[in-house]
């Protein structure tokens, strides 16, 4: 048998699909992989190119794979999908898998390390208790409104909701009373996760110099900048702050036919926690541009011909450009510059 250079390695839970090609593409082994197995495969065999689709438990196989000599490469899985050239099987998407790790155009995901997993987790269990939160807000006020008990609303609603309820307790059937004091501990409960999860964050935040220098940035705070420096090992993948910006889903979707072309909203492809984060913060931007009128400010001039969630995004796609910037030169943030 000849020497293998490149492997599609289709990942599953249990039974994993290898497909193995030499340097001329002929196939030298096509065969499956219990879990145990995969490890003792990948060790005894030479070094060659290895790709696998990202997603769950991807980043742990490719440094796994990778300790071993390996060269591991993760790719989208919607980039993968076009070579699949039969029907939806293990076999067919481990031969996919393989063809496309060799094309020159195609666009890889940075491998993730530990620590960086370990910070993302903790972005995303704040913001599951952060929409566990609202839930929780939106079901308390939907079941005061049904007693005739109304209050604003947001978060920021809902020390007036306890309030009201306090007042108005004594006329509730004590069975509702009960329910609704359970519903508010839960709450409380949420709200101290959060703060203790977001405590953690910034504490990083403070730690990571990276982190810090892009909190500079006008609209990314200790959340945002962390989020960013967890999200994005290899800043070099990109070749510009607008790739960047894309790989974020923050550039425009084009849709040509008939030789006109048109733009309709954003791709929002990509990282859309870091998206949303993104718009948020350039929300609050344009609200501070709105209150200084300051009418040389970007955001200021284009918040007079466009409507504001369209400005929001637009400046979202600027910040991201100067993240790129920041990440790839080292250099403190400059408003000149910018």
């Amino acid at each position: 048998m000849g020497t293998i250079s490149t492997i599609g390695l289709d990942l599953a839970k249990n039974v994993f699909q290898v497909h193995g090609i030499d340097s001329l593409g002929n196939v030298l082994v096509r065969r499956r992989l219990r879990r145990s197995e995969v490890i003792r495969f990948f060790e005894t065999l030479s070094p060659c190119l290895v790709g696998i689709e990202a997603c769950g438990t991807s980043h742990y196989w490719a440094r796994t794979i990778a300790a071993f000599g390996h060269t591991v490469k993760m790719m989208p899985a919607i980039y993968v999908k076009p070579y699949v050239k039969r029907g939806k099987t293990d076999a067919a998407d481990a031969e996919a898998i393989c063809e496309a790790v060799t094309r020159p155009t195609m666009r890889f995901v940075p491998v993730k390390s530990p620590d960086q997993q370990a910070a993302l987790l903790q972005h995303k269990t704040r913001d599951l208790l952060v929409r566990q939160r609202t839930m929780q807000i939106n079901a308390l006020r939907g079941h005061l409104a049904e007693f005739g008990i109304i209050s604003a609303a947001g978060v920021a609603g809902l020390n007036q909701m306890i309030a009201l309820l306090h007042a108005e307790q004594e006329a509730l059937p004590e069975p509702a009373q009960k329910l609704f004091q359970d519903i508010i501990a839960h709450l409380r409960a949420l709200e101290q996760r959060i703060d203790d999860i977001e405590k953690q964050i910034v504490a990083a935040h403070k730690a990571n110099s990276i982190s810090r220098r892009l909190a500079g940035i006008p609209g990314i705070g200790p959340i945002t900048a962390s989020a960013i420096v967890a999200a994005v090992p290899d800043v070099s993948t990109f070749r510009s702050g607008r790739q960047f910006a894309a790989w974020l889903g923050l550039t425009p979707k084009n849709h040509s036919s008939g030789g006109k072309e048109r733009q309709v909203g954003i791709s929002k492809q990509g990282d859309s926690y870091l998206r949303r984060l993104l718009v948020l913060g350039a929300t609050a931007v344009i609200r501070l541009a709105r209150k200084e009128s300051a009418s040389r400010q970007w955001a200021a001039k284009l918040l007079e011909k466009k409507a504001a969630r369209v400005v929001s995004v637009a400046l979202a796609n600027k910040t991201a450009r100067i993240v790129w910037a920041v990440l790839t030169t080292g250099n403190e943030y400059s408003a000149r510059s910018a």
